[in-house]
């Protein structure tokens, strides 16, 4: 770790490091993204805003090949390396579930696979997340999620 020793600069609508350029897009509507003219063949949808079928269609749309959504879906099927995975049949667009699933699932299923879970409780210690208020206010889900971030430990 520290701090990088190459060189980072941008030119037009491109990211520059140690002369290789990454092409950087600002666009709300994913459809508009052109990822085919790109060569971007998978994208990793992790705005937390397209987490549907519907929504990372959209990336799909704008040429992608593959979408990779990085939280809970609704309606996307999920998968969780270790736990799931060997289920995956190819499909376009997938949910890698939650950070969460994703510590708990493996070591919850290896423990059940070998002496078996009758009952469990977890608790979560999370960093601040994008829906939590950065000072105390209302929450629409409970007074905890209402606390200011960066000073409580809230369970989520």
């Amino acid at each position: 770790h520290g701090r990088y020793a190459g060189e980072v600069t941008h030119k037009d609508d491109k990211l520059v490091i140690d002369g290789s350029e990454i092409t950087v897009f600002g666009e709300r509507d994913p459809a508009q993204i052109p990822w085919g003219k790109a060569g971007v063949d998978y994208v990793i949808e992790s705005t937390g805003v397209f987490t549907t079928l519907e929504g990372a269609q959209k990336h799909i749309d704008g040429g992608a090949k593959k979408v990779i959504i990085t939280a809970p879906s609704s309606d996307a099927p999920m998968f969780v390396v270790g736990v799931n995975h060997d289920k995956y049949a190819g499909q376009n667009i997938v949910s890698n579930a939650s950070c969460t699933t994703n510590c708990l699932a493996p070591l919850a299923k290896v423990i059940n696979d070998v002496f078996g879970i009758e009952e469990g409780l977890m608790t979560t210690v999370h960093s601040i997340t994008a829906t939590q208020k950065t000072v105390d206010g209302p929450s629409h889900k409970d007074w905890r999620g209402g606390r200011t971030a960066s000073g409580n430990i809230i369970p989520s």
